[in-house]
């Protein structure tokens, strides 16, 4: 016998502790057998009462003693009467008697229930301690403070949008003010006023909102007072001419519009109309004319016409009218550009007297007159995109030798109605025109 030896025997009270020691010779040498041996044997209530102590082992920790044969040495918390009855076979008593290693870590107890435990390994003295609490006991914590910190963060969020939806609010409550009284200005009234005297970006917003709408309102009242004036002298604005003047008069009309415009939405149609007038009105003053007016769907233009420069005033005018209708496909690409429906026009002008309006709210002169309603009258049976001259014009032209006349035939050109018209080409592409 070489070492000592610890074991446990049952008792009628519980247990013995008996240790048994070799006794050696003074002058025995290394490999010498022992002379006798010394049993001992005590009483194990006091290494009980320790085990048994369970202070801060929670509701499910134990402490305990395992021998080699795999038995429980010591009371179990769970089990009555385990000493020497309870068998353990877990990983760390494995672990101890076969490969004298302590373990720490997560396993089934003698009871099968997930445990977190730890061993010290005595193997020499055949047992092992071991120190065990349940796994959900340790996890317990752990979610109690994941709950804690999920409550306080929700709290904390909760304050804090709280809190950010009053700053919010405060910062809005003027802006909505300044919104509502925008739209109070918008729908005419002038009287309001926002009265916010923060001292930050939005009360000097205020301030300026204020004074513009004050400034606003007072310009409506100087301009309400002067249409006042306006009317109490409506009849002196409009003052006729004492004489009167030659002028050649022309007018362009889209034929069918009332049909193609019925099909436009209202953007179609200001862009359908801005495409043709001025397109138009382009054209007519890049050659000296002046534009009146636009007549719903026709533009009224005039050339002046001096008494010495009739001749070349009478050229141009009617060059203006031929060019307008060879501006046709210049107008067609752009309505196909911008996907609208494309249309042919009328053009019309008459020569002779018109008498002249002269108003103060307009720096163009008006006209009217039979000249000017002859001109209305024949372009109605004007071929699309062609020109057509009254007979007074006719008269002065027919002496050019670069254009050619043709008379027209209708109801509204006969002798009965008292009016003539007549078709105009340039002689050069008069071959290449279908009268």
């Amino acid at each position: 016998m070489k070492k000592s030896i610890i074991d446990f025997e049952p008792t009628n009270t519980g247990k013995k502790m008996i240790i048994v020691s070799p006794i050696f010779a003074p002058d025995s040498k290394k490999d010498d057998g022992s002379i006798g041996v010394v049993i001992s044997r005590m009483r194990t209530e006091s290494l009980d009462s320790i085990l048994i102590d369970r202070s801060g082992l929670g509701e499910t920790g134990e402490v305990y003693i395992v021998s080699d044969g795999f038995l429980m040495l010591s009371e179990s918390r769970f089990i009555d009467s385990a000493i020497f009855k309870q068998k353990v076979d877990t990983i760390p008593v494995q672990k101890c008697f076969r490969e004298g290693e302590e373990f720490v870590g997560f396993y089934p107890d003698y009871r099968k229930i997930p445990i977190h435990g730890s061993s010290y390994c005595a193997n020499d003295l055949g047992f092992v301690l071991l120190a065990e609490i349940e796994e959900a006991e340790t996890i317990q914590p752990i979610l109690v403070l994941q709950n804690r910190i999920f409550q306080t963060g929700l709290i904390i969020t909760t304050v804090m949008i709280i809190v950010a939806f009053i700053i919010a609010k405060s910062m809005s409550r003027p802006l909505i003010k300044l919104k509502n009284a925008a739209n109070q200005v918008a729908s005419g009234d002038f009287h309001v006023r926002t009265n916010i005297t923060t001292r930050d970006e939005i009360g000097e917003l205020s301030y300026a909102f204020d004074s513009m709408t004050e400034k606003l309102q007072k310009s409506l009242i100087e301009i309400k007072e002067k249409e006042y004036v306006i009317k109490q002298q409506e009849d002196i604005l409009l003052q006729f001419s004492d004489y009167s003047e030659k002028y050649c008069v022309c007018m362009v009309d889209i034929m069918n519009s009332t049909k193609i415009i019925s099909k436009l939405s209202e953007s179609e149609t200001s862009e359908f109309y801005k495409i043709f007038l001025n397109s138009i009105s382009e054209t007519v003053r890049n050659f000296g004319g002046i534009v009146v007016k636009n007549i719903g769907d026709a533009l009224l233009f005039y050339f002046p016409v001096i008494h010495l420069e009739e001749e070349s005033t009478l050229r141009k005018c009617l060059d203006c009218c031929l060019t307008l209708g060879e501006l046709h496909d210049d107008i067609v690409k752009k309505l196909e550009k911008q996907k609208l429906p494309i249309f042919d026009y009328r053009i019309s002008s008459t020569y002779g007297i018109v008498r002249i309006a002269k108003t103060s709210t307009s720096s163009v002169n008006d006209i009217f007159g039979n000249t000017v309603n002859r001109c209305a009258k024949i372009n109605r049976i004007a071929p699309g995109n062609r020109l057509i001259i009254g007979e007074e014009f006719y008269e002065s032209a027919k002496i050019f030798d670069d254009y050619t006349f043709k008379k027209i035939d209708s109801d509204i050109t006969s002798p009965e109605s008292g009016y003539s018209g007549y078709l105009v080409s340039r002689k050069n592409i008069h071959n290449n025109i279908k009268n």
